[in-house]
């Protein structure tokens, strides 16, 4: 392979000679000079004199000192230089000014995430809930469909569980996922919320508005300033954790038949005369009204960090689940307390 600068060479390749070349006042040119470019004389090497002055062909007219004399076209040129490499016009000019005086891109403009999107994503799980539980309700408070509608709580209650799990340690939000989720966790809601309010009529309404009432009393707290600080975080976090261990040996308990009470150990064990249960109910919904803190947070830097518009689904999601584990546990409050 040969050297690139001999290849390149006039001098190396047998095209010829190299010239040396001048400018109109006899100077050496430098690489890549054009005679009558840059406002220069069109002439090569020499001094000038009056019998080069007049313009030809290619060339520039110059004075008896050798200056070029300037022409109509220089002067249109100079008119117009504006629009020369390195320079703006006035309506580029106008729209740089108008670009610079609009707004901000939002969220919006940029594809990230909004308050809105995850309220409108929380409304359609809502929407998912509401409607699969209405159908789930009717089953298992009908006699003859009774035992499908318990079919439907418990495999509501285990495809919720699991799908929560998996939702939960997704890397990215899944939306077919999560309506999956609301489907189960519908099915699971409205047949236990029937059975529920046959035994205690009226008990499902006192609980939704339990609920709505914690929700509007967290959401003025965190908009005046209520936060969790790092280690109540954690503390929160390994209290729930503990509460969601006993639940899941409760349940255990109960659908093997060790415990036949009603609401397993919350009933059937006493602390000085008084049910577990009333003891842990309320320590279940001020856990719950927290994570909902945490929940609003999460959303807050969501949306102050920007990101992508498909993380607003993870939004809806958790908030979901905060506010279903609150109505089941102020429904299981308030069964206990009218036992």
């Amino acid at each position: 392979m040969s050297n690139p600068f001999f290849s390149r060479s006039d001098a190396f390749n047998g095209r010829g000679p190299v010239v040396e070349q001048t400018t109109p006042a006899g100077y050496p040119a430098m690489p890549g000079y054009q005679p009558g470019q840059y406002g220069q004389p069109g002439q090569v090497g020499g001094p000038v004199g009056p019998a080069t002055a007049q313009a030809g062909y290619g060339r520039t007219a110059v004075n008896q000192y050798g200056q070029p004399v300037p022409t109509a076209a220089d002067a249109q040129a100079a008119m117009n230089q504006y629009t020369g490499y390195g320079s703006v016009s006035p309506q580029q000019l106008a729209g740089l000014e108008s670009q610079y005086a609009a707004p901000a891109a939002t969220n919006v403009d940029r594809g990230r995430m909004t308050y809105d999107d995850v309220i409108v994503r929380t409304a359609m799980m809502f929407a998912v809930i509401v409607g699969v539980g209405a159908v789930s309700w009717v089953l298992a408070t009908t006699p003859a469909t009774a035992g499908l509608g318990f079919m439907l709580m418990v495999g509501g209650a285990l495809g919720a569980l699991a799908l929560g799990l998996v939702n939960s340690f997704k890397r990215e939000p899944s939306p077919v996922l999560i309506l999956l989720y609301s489907v189960f966790e519908g099915a699971m809601l409205g047949a236990f919320s029937g059975v529920m309010n046959a035994a205690y009529p009226g008990i499902v309404v006192q609980a939704v508005t339990g609920t709505l009432a914690v929700f509007l009393f967290m959401l003025v707290a965190y908009r005046i300033g209520f936060r969790l600080t790092g280690r109540g975080k954690r503390i929160l976090l390994f209290a729930v954790g503990g509460y969601a261990l006993f639940s899941l040996v409760n349940f255990g308990l109960m659908v093997l038949g060790v415990n036949d009470s009603p609401w397993g150990m919350r009933t059937s064990m006493e602390i000085m005369g008084i049910p577990l249960g009333l003891i842990l109910g309320p320590l279940a919904i001020f856990m719950a009204a927290l994570c909902l803190a945490m929940d609003f947070e999460s959303i807050e830097n969501g949306v102050r960090y920007g990101l992508p518009k498909k993380y607003a689904w993870a939004g809806a999601f958790g908030l979901v689940v905060t506010l279903v584990w609150l109505y089941l546990e102020i429904l299981r409050l308030l069964a206990i307390l009218r036992d």
